[in-house]
């Protein structure tokens, strides 16, 4: 699925979530529900322990309630939630 300004201001809190990319190696192949979100990291319920995950060196796989899963780079995410669900993307055409 692509990648739109709506999908970027979802709420991620509850959603499964895994890293499929990352500079950090031991980030890739966490895979949980996200339980809390920071301006720069999300924490992962992952195997009965939390995780804090940085958004900006990693990339996600969010899947959604209706099966739909998403590739989305963490670079995209920076920014408290908050904000992030009220900010106004401009496209460029």
């Amino acid at each position: 699925m692509k990648v739109t300004p709506e999908i970027i201001r979802h709420e991620f809190i509850g959603l499964i979530v895994e890293v499929v990319r990352s500079s950090n190696p031991s980030y890739v192949g966490i895979k949980g529900r996200v339980i809390d979100e920071t301006r720069n990291t999300f924490v992962i319920e992952a195997d009965g322990e939390e995780k804090r995950i940085i958004k900006n060196i990693s990339i996600f796989h969010f899947k959604y309630a209706d099966g739909t899963v998403i590739e989305i780079d963490g670079k995209m995410l920076i920014g408290r939630p908050e904000d992030r669900i009220k900010k106004v993307i401009r496209r460029r055409w």
